[in-house]
């Protein structure tokens, strides 16, 4: 249902009520003739009526662009102007439908009564409809922010695919002449990950557990290519399988512990990945990998490309707000951590 269409629902059966109250309680009182019963159906119309006047105006004349201060002005000026014409058109329906009693309608504090509680009829009508504005153009602000960060989201990881690619394949053309037998191995680790990849492409959280298939996919694969360079170990809750998080996000931190920590080292070093639940409730994934920080990484994205580190902290930003966090530190002097918070149940854009 379109907004027009909801409008005018809104605006039938609002007034339509309107008039049953009216005729309900004054058929109660005193009774009603039918010519009566008409009468207050064409007031509730003239209500009607000129609310979408005031509507018009309000929207031809961009009032809720206006500060706050010059619309509450003009909104008052504009009821008290509508309610003095209402009290008027009260006077000519009973002279019309021969309802009119001059002795008791023209007294001061009836006119005073009427005026009153047309402004008050008209002062609810017009805080409904702004109501509505605000809350109408505050969800499609919403959706319009979860689309652009959809968007934003879609990039980055785009972004990660041929990045991983490029790396992985430079380790399967290293050893195609050297060990044909570890190639083929690497390549057929190479398609788990790239199967995982496409098939998580659309989704902003997968399962703990599928992560790490592809993680330890990845660092079989990289075990190929340093061999005994390289020792890997897990230390992984079993708390941990109950959440999710957001795909390769894991895997790319893992590739930047070995590139820019094992790969720069004579002898290698380790890489351990430790998951666990903290009193939070939240999950904490520290990778722990050989080498050591000489000055803190920046983690604001870097022209167009925004890998690794700056890339995880724009998509924990865009998924969690300000509940996901990532932060970088030396551990001791041999070895460097990488840490990621994921807070359970928080997904911004699911």
């Amino acid at each position: 249902m379109n907004r027009f269409s909801l409008y005018w629902i809104l605006q039938i059966l609002g007034w339509g009520f309107f008039a049953f109250v009216n005729i309900f309680f004054a058929e109660l009182s005193r009774g009603l003739s039918p010519v009566q019963i008409w009468a207050f159906v064409v007031l509730s119309a003239f209500y009607l009526i000129s609310t979408h006047f005031l509507r018009f105006i309000v929207k031809s004349y961009g009032w809720f662009k206006l500060e706050i201060p010059q619309l509450l002005l003009q909104a008052l000026i504009a009821l008290l102007a509508l309610s003095l014409i209402n009290t008027i058109a009260q006077v000519f329906i009973n002279i019309a439908f021969g309802t009119l009693n001059p002795e008791e309608d023209f007294k001061f504090l009836v006119i005073f009564a009427n005026l009153f509680l047309s402004f008050l009829f008209y002062a609810i009508w017009f805080l409904s409809y702004f109501l509505f504005h605000f809350l109408d153009n505050y969800n499609t602000s919403l959706k319009y922010e979860a689309k652009i960060n959809e968007i934003r989201l879609n990039h980055l990881k785009s972004q990660l695919n041929p990045h991983f690619i490029f790396n992985a394949l430079n380790s399967v053309r290293a050893l195609v002449d050297e060990d044909p037998a570890k190639a083929k191995s690497a390549i057929t680790r190479v398609s788990n990950i790239l199967r995982f990849s496409l098939m998580m492409d659309k989704k902003q959280v997968i399962e703990f557990n599928d992560e790490m298939n592809t993680v330890k996919d990845y660092l079989a694969l990289e075990s190929i290519r340093f061999e005994e360079r390289l020792q890997v170990s897990y230390i992984i809750e079993d708390e941990a399988y109950s959440y999710k998080i957001p795909p390769m996000m894991l895997q790319t931190i893992v590739e930047n512990a070995i590139k820019h920590g094992i790969s720069n080292l004579l002898k290698g070093g380790i890489i351990e990945i430790k998951c666990r639940e903290g009193v939070d409730d939240d999950l904490y994934i520290q990778v722990k990998n050989s080498g050591r920080l000489l000055s803190q990484p920046s983690l604001q994205p870097k022209g167009e490309g925004g890998h690794g580190l700056s890339n995880t902290q724009q998509r924990l930003k865009l998924i969690y707000g300000d509940k996901g966090t990532l932060r970088i530190f030396n551990s001791g002097t041999q070895y460097v951590i990488t840490e990621i918070k994921i807070p359970k149940n928080r997904v911004n854009l699911e």
